[in-house]
């Protein structure tokens, strides 16, 4: 009777600002012989130092962090390993940080919300050279994909009704009549197919074109 190979676990590293995520996360994926976590990192800065230092198969990332950031960590990681596989682990779904992430060669997304063993299946997958997106994000991704393109004075406008104003402050605001405001709210409607101001704002919230 031939004895099983030992399994030659993933080497992990965790960089997220939260201290009590972190720790559960390395709780839950040490006790599995499929993965090691070999360090941790509370900011970007350590954890782009930690990741050179370590070279690890996975490293999961969040992308809200002070200082630099995890799309600014992800790039920098990118640009030194160009085969690096980091899986963006986050509370955010917001469509233009999912694209953006996945331009800059992320191997997968997934959400803090999501079930154990779905976390463990996504770094298994990456591990493997795959790439692990869940089916709600690739749809996600597709609706940013098609969404309406807002010109920069259109953007402008649109931040403008998030904070309620009247097309006669947007126009003192901006510098133009109230007039030319009122059709750049009338163009923002009908690209965001919403039927008041505050449809639009949800709908750019929706589309990523405004940020929390």
């Amino acid at each position: 009777m031939s004895t099983p190979e030992p399994i030659t676990p993933l080497r992990l590293l965790l960089i997220d600002d939260h201290s009590v995520m972190r720790a559960g996360l390395a709780n839950m994926l040490n006790v599995r012989p499929e993965f090691e976590v070999v360090a941790e990192a509370g900011d970007g800065e350590t954890g782009l130092e930690l990741h050179q230092q370590h070279a690890p198969d996975v490293t999961l990332l969040d992308i809200t962090m002070p200082g630099i950031g995890g799309i600014q960590c992800l790039k920098r990681i990118r640009e030194r390993t160009s085969d690096a596989k980091v899986i963006i682990l986050s509370s955010s779904e917001i469509e233009a940080d999912m694209h953006q992430v996945m331009a800059l060669g992320a191997s997968g997304y997934i959400t803090k919300s999501a079930l154990p063993a779905e976390l463990v299946s996504a770094i298994l997958a990456v591990g493997r050279g795959e790439r692990s997106f869940a089916n709600h994000i690739l749809r996600k991704l597709e609706n940013y994909s098609n969404a309406p393109t807002l010109t920069p004075r259109e953007t402008e406008v649109l931040h403008l009704l998030r904070k309620g104003m009247s097309n006669p402050d947007i126009g003192m605001t901006l510098q133009i009549t109230p007039r030319t405001a009122k059709a750049h709210v009338a163009a923002i409607l009908v690209k965001l197919e919403a039927h008041d101001r505050a449809a639009a704002v949800a709908r750019g919230f929706e589309l990523g074109l405004l940020r929390p």
